[in-house]
Order: structure tokens, then sequence, then C-alpha cells
């Protein structure tokens, strides 16, 4: 069987339906802000690497239950946004196309109806408690899924916003890239500087850099001034402060942020190769604060600190932690 495939927010609907869909339940119910701090909290827990992505949405989507007739809102919210699905797909739909999305089924039944596709492909929900009675269909998953209800499906083409689907992209014949209301080639498609600042810096992983960075820079402060107070060099104190905090920032950025359980001497080594741009950077920055413009020296070790964090993550990612394509 040869279909066609469209993921479906971003690609085929402008926008997010799932955040659309709860800014809409906000402004029914304000009360369910009182979800917030937990919500927050799984999120925290999900960049950490403590939950996974299915466990974050699950209690996401916590704030259905207090709202007794989810048939009637999910159809009030069609009402309305409906109209943001993108005029291409209207243009192009057919009878045989399937939709494949990371959201719920539930919230997406509606709009495929309408659009009378041949078949939507979700994540399992239970509409009245959030609960995912499945794995978020997402990623590798969305494979699964869909070769799990047609053994013998042949994708023709697959059309997506995002790098996410990329083993949809790879399974497929033809794989497109949604930008807007362009359609590109998927290996075609050229990012913009901003999507490549964004790709590389706005990632769970680098959220996790930062906050293991924050542990590090305290170490690799109070190392530093610990070790002035036996050194009259600021600079050589530094230094020395440095390469004790760097065995410790090598374990914690193994273990918590990029999930790499595999230490071995060749991949400290290559993690220290990869701290020596911000090494000697951090090492100006405290000459030039503390000899030349004459500041305190606890004040030129955090800011030496603060400006090798985007440094070093890139030379992180380059070297010892370089994921295989």
């Amino acid at each position: 069987m040869k279909v066609i495939a469209y993921d479906f927010d971003g690609t085929i609907y402008d926008g997010d339906s799932s955040i659309d869909f709860y800014k809409f339940c906000l402004k029914k119910k304000k009360s369910i802000c009182k979800y917030w701090p937990r919500q927050l909290w799984f999120f925290v827990l999900y960049i950490l690497g403590i939950k996974t992505k299915t466990e974050m949405k699950e209690v996401f989507f916590c704030f259905l239950k207090d709202f007794k007739n989810q048939e009637q809102l999910i159809k009030e919210f069609w009402e309305i946004h409906y109209k943001k699905m993108k005029n291409w797909y209207l243009e192009k739909k057919h009878s045989d196309d399937i939709i494949i999305s990371a959201s719920p089924e539930f919230l997406l039944e509606i709009p495929c109806q309408k659009l009378k596709v041949k078949d939507c492909i979700a994540s399992v929900v239970d509409q009245k408690t959030g609960k995912f009675l499945r794995e978020n269909c997402h990623g590798e998953e969305k494979v699964k899924r869909l070769k799990e209800k047609y053994k013998n499906v042949i994708v023709a083409e697959m059309y997506t916003d995002s790098s996410v689907d990329l083993p949809m992209i790879e399974l497929s014949n033809k794989g497109f890239k949604v930008k807007k209301d362009n359609i590109i080639p998927y290996y075609d498609y050229q990012e913009t500087t901003f999507e490549k600042i964004k790709h590389t810096f706005f990632t769970p992983t680098f959220i996790r850099f930062v906050l293991v960075g924050c542990l590090n820079t305290f170490n690799g402060v109070l190392f530093s001034f610990l070790y002035s107070l036996l050194i009259e060099n600021a600079t050589l104190a530094f230094a020395i402060g440095y390469i004790t905090s760097l065995t410790i920032s090598y374990l914690l950025n193994s273990y918590i942020t990029f999930r790499d359980k595999y230490l071995t001497f060749s991949k400290f080594m290559k993690f220290c190769i990869s701290y020596i741009p911000n090494f000697l950077i951090q090492l100006l920055c405290v000459y030039i604060i503390t000899n030349i413009l004459g500041l305190y020296k606890l004040i030129a070790y955090m800011i030496a600190a603060i400006i090798g964090i985007p440094i070093t993550y890139l030379a992180l990612l380059l070297l010892p932690f370089k994921k295989k394509k």
C-alpha cells in the first residue's frame, strides 16, 4: 500500500495545536493554572533526563480532568482554529493521505474528519484525564506505529517542518521540508543562521549543560579563590583552580549533560583539549580584569566563567561528545 504522510503541527496546521488548545482551555477556565508548578517541575525533570517526554506531556495534559464535557470543548476549539489549516495542504490534500502526529488523537479527530484523510496516527491519550495509553507518537515511534498498522506500507512522500521526523523521512521515497507555505526537498533545505543557533543552543542538552555549568562555575571560582589565598599570583591560582574543577566537570558532563556513562582516558583527554580555547580566553580575561582594569579577582573569575559557557559547549560537541551520524 502506497501512502503520502504528513506531520500535523507546523506542517499542515499553522502552529502547535496542543499549545493552542491549552490557551483556549485557559481562557475558558483560568483555574487550570494551578497545575503550573507541577507542569514546570516535570518539564525541568524532562530536560534533566529524569522523566521521558511521554511522562512530561502526560502531566501537561492533566488539566483536562477539570473539564466535564471534553467533546464539546474540542468541538468549540476547532470551530475557531480550523481556519489555521494551511492553504497549500487544502489545495493538495487527497483521500489517501495519512496524518501522523505527536499531538493527541482526540484533538486531531475533528480536523482529520473534515479533511477526509485516509487515517490519523497520533498519540493515544485519555481525553478525560490526559493519561498517555501509549508512548508519545514522536520520532522513531511514528515509524513503529505506521508499520504496526500497515504491514506493507510504502511512504511515497513525507512532509514535515521538523528534523525530529527524520526517521519518517528516511522511510519515505521522497521527503519534504515545510517552511511556512514553502515546500522544499528535505535534503536540499539550508538552515538559516538563526535556526542553526536555535538547534545548537535551544535544546535540552544545552540547558543541562548550563545547569551543570553553574555548578562547574561555582567549583572553578571556589577552587581558584581558595588557591589564591595560598598563591599570591591571581592568574596562577586561577589556572590551578581551573584544572581541579576540570576533572569534576568531565564527570558531571558525561553523566548528566550528554548521558554518556562510557568513561575512558582517551575521552577525558579530548575533554581537556576541548577546554583549551575556553581556558585561554578565560585566562586572558582574568589577566585583563585583574592587572589592567584593577578589579577584584573574585569578579574576574566570575566574568571569565560566564564568557566561556558557549565556547565550551561547542567544543564539547565537536570532540569528546560528538555524535556519530
